[in-house]
């Protein structure tokens, strides 16, 4: 019964962490920051990276949001696409990796310039109170295609 109860606990613990990174998303498209915030730590930290060379990193809910904020006001469109999620669960922490396309659409020279990109995201969750939340996300950008669409 106990190995059963474990068993439970972990496929409760994939759905939930599965469920965070998808709430990220969804939130991301809606530019809803205010509300992505509270998935992360006090102290959480995110780093971004293209070409293997960290381009930024920040660290706590403030300067995280003040990042995103900046970031996403670039953009009229934002959308996700999320891919596979791979866990290791111990106890009440995890690592995982995610991958994700995103697309941003914005306005350049009054044409609308899309950026899309794929995203390996190395996270790092902890779980608090019996909620999962993201202590540390590093964003491989592995690719990123520039062009005007219609």
């Amino acid at each position: 019964m106990e190995t059963q109860a474990k068993e439970i606990r972990e496929i409760k613990d994939r759905l939930a962490l599965k469920e965070l990174v998808d709430v990220f998303s969804n939130l991301s498209d809606e530019k809803k920051v205010t509300e992505q915030l509270e998935l992360f730590t006090e102290d959480a930290e995110v780093t971004s990276l293209t070409g293997g060379q960290v381009i930024s990193s920040f660290r706590g809910k403030k300067e995280i949001g003040d990042a995103f904020s900046g970031f996403l006001a670039h953009f009229h469109s934002v959308y996700h696409i999320n891919g596979q999620h791979t866990v290791e669960i111990d106890g009440d922490s995890a690592r995982g990796i995610h991958y994700c396309q995103v697309v941003l659409i914005g306005k350049q020279d009054g044409k609308d310039i899309g950026r899309f990109s794929g995203i390996r995201y190395n996270d790092e969750y902890v779980k608090i109170n019996g909620k999962w939340f993201i202590k540390k996300r590093s964003s491989n950008f592995i690719y990123n295609d520039i062009r005007e669409v219609k």
